[in-house]
């Protein structure tokens, strides 16, 4: 692993020289101490000659050279056009779908590897230009025997090693970043880029993408909100993905979007709609919300449904997490700034020991101004920014879990600054969220809650009743006085009771829980 780190550092170092991406680097404002180390490089002594490219599409090449892990950070950064120049944006986009394919002769060959025959037989037609290409797979039209007009995915041939690389040299930077700094870890860098491995790797397999697919399908079947396409089963690979093809205009194609008279306010505020609907109704949500994955149906525009397709990054939050954030964000709207703070340190996210009125007025600081302004007046980068020197200034850490949440909320915002500046993010999120948490604690909810520790009981009785068996085998093995048994029986009584009513502490108010800790108690001690 350590000769792969370096020969990848070799090969970062050659494509900076070569695109002089140094050179864009220096040109920036930069601390005296970090300017002076240009000094030390020795190509900087070197006679170059100008290249004739522009810089984003020097940065562009850079990060298509570089492979899959650093198309993906352009793409990302090319979703935030208010972190950077238009002309470096408009380059970066370019990586979202048009990424230079790799030769059809080597997907065509690794396709009927995969599925075991020729394309011939196949499919009644199988178009080998590829239809589009990006950093992990490309994509070609193709027809099914039966009629069905469909897409084959394909993965990248050697993508693993070159990962494997990358990923070994952030995470050298990661443990050093930690041991040097504390504001490193604070942001727990080693935990992150673990995520983002695993992301990474999952990405990699399309079966697990044509699963994700096939439950957000489910999510919103019959929704006029989101369609997502048909996973085709039988061709399904690790390696192969075939689903139903779309016809739909992608979502930052304005100029059609306008021609065909889409109502735009509505798209925006449907795309808000959706990330709750995702995030909140069913704890799983599409990660990877960039403009090249989604599409506009033609259908009715005036009543406009998304279409998104590469599933291949999904996220999901614990009801811990989903509360903890609808509690925060409704609090943000209400702008009750105190029980913000209150929340970030009953959830440990910052120190017992910080003071709530200090914590609260920081951020109120840091929230107030961005309200009552529409989308396109607000900057995130900069509240971004603000929030980091906040939660440096009272130690609040970064939680790894919420990485690809925060990364769908940087698409979304793009998105949405694309298509309707002035859309007001807070009023279109405000009902859903309420409504949500009105759900949350109607009587129905409570009942299934109350249904599903139930039906914990008898789990947890048969566990204590294994543990008091091998406890009491064990008693015998030692010969010891039959009269030790009570103390062990009684105690995994007290163990059922307690867990019991651990499991029950919310609904300890609606319903006798000491009833069920009797039953525990009587399943624990009968003979």
């Amino acid at each position: 692993m350590k000769l792969l780190a370096v020969r990848r550092l070799l090969r970062i170092q050659r494509v900076v020289i070569r695109y002089q991406l140094d050179e864009m680097l220096f040109e920036l404002p930069l601390p005296f101490w970090l300017r002076a180390l240009s000094y030390l490089l020795p190509w900087r002594w070197l006679p170059r000659k100008p290249l004739e490219l522009s810089r984003g599409v020097r940065l562009r090449l850079a990060l298509e050279d570089l492979g899959p892990i650093f198309i993906k950070f352009g793409q990302l950064l090319s979703t935030r056009r208010d972190l950077m120049p238009p002309d470096i944006a408009d380059e970066l986009a370019h990586l979202q779908d048009r990424v230079p394919p790799f030769p059809e002769d080597q997907a065509i060959a690794l396709i009927e590897r995969q599925l075991g025959a020729p394309v011939s037989e196949l499919f009644a037609r199988f178009d080998s230009q590829p239809l589009a290409s990006a950093s992990v797979a490309q994509v070609h039209a193709a027809q099914l025997k039966t009629g069905e007009e469909v897409v084959v995915k394909v993965v990248r041939p050697g993508l693993k090693p070159v990962i494997r690389q990358d990923l070994a040299w952030l995470f050298l930077i990661a443990r050093i970043a930690e041991k040097a700094s504390a504001d490193a870890r604070r942001l727990h860098p080693v935990e992150v880029v673990s995520d983002y491995e695993k992301t990474i790797y999952d990405e990699l397999d399309l079966l697990r993408e044509a699963a994700n697919a096939s439950q957000l399908r489910r999510n919103f079947d019959g929704s006029p909100l989101l369609y997502v396409p048909q996973v085709y089963w039988d061709l399904c690979r690790h390696q192969v993905l075939v689903m139903e093809r779309i016809y739909g205009i992608p979502v930052t194609d304005l100029e059609t979007l306008a021609d065909q008279r889409t109502d735009m306010k509505l798209l925006a505020e449907r795309g808000v709609e959706i990330f709750f609907t995702q995030v909140f109704r069913d704890s799983f949500f599409h990660a990877d919300m960039h403009p090249g994955n989604i599409f506009v149906s033609t259908r009715t525009p005036w009543s406009p449904q998304y279409i998104a397709i590469d599933c291949g990054i999904v996220g999901s939050l614990t009801d811990e997490d989903q509360d903890y954030l609808a509690r925060n964000l409704l609090a943000f709207f209400k702008r009750d700034y105190r029980k913000v703070a209150q929340l970030h340190i009953d959830s440990g996210w910052v120190p017992a020991e910080t003071k709530v009125n200090e914590f609260e007025a920081a951020i109120r600081t840091v929230c107030e101004p961005i309200f009552e302004r529409p989308l396109k007046d607000i900057s995130f980068g900069q509240l971004l920014l603000r929030l980091f020197q906040t939660a440096r200034r009272f130690n609040m850490e970064v939680q790894p879990q919420l990485v690809l949440l925060q990364k769908t909320l940087l698409n979304i915002e793009g998105l949405g600054r694309q298509l309707y500046p002035d859309l007001d993010l807070w009023s279109t999120a405000q009902p859903y969220l309420e409504r949500w948490m009105r759900e949350r604690i109607s009587p129905l909810h409570l009942l299934r809650n109350l249904q599903q520790q139930a039906e914990q009981v008898p789990h947890l009785s048969q566990i204590a009743r294994d543990t008091l068996q091998r406890l009491q085998q064990s008693q015998r093995e030692e010969q010891r006085p039959s009269s030790d048994r009570w103390p062990l029986r009684l105690l995994g009584a007290a163990l059922i009771g307690a867990g019991t009513l651990q499991g029950l502490a919310p609904l300890l108010a609606a319903w006798p829980a000491w009833l069920m800790v009797g039953g525990g108690l009587y399943l624990v001690l009968r003979r």
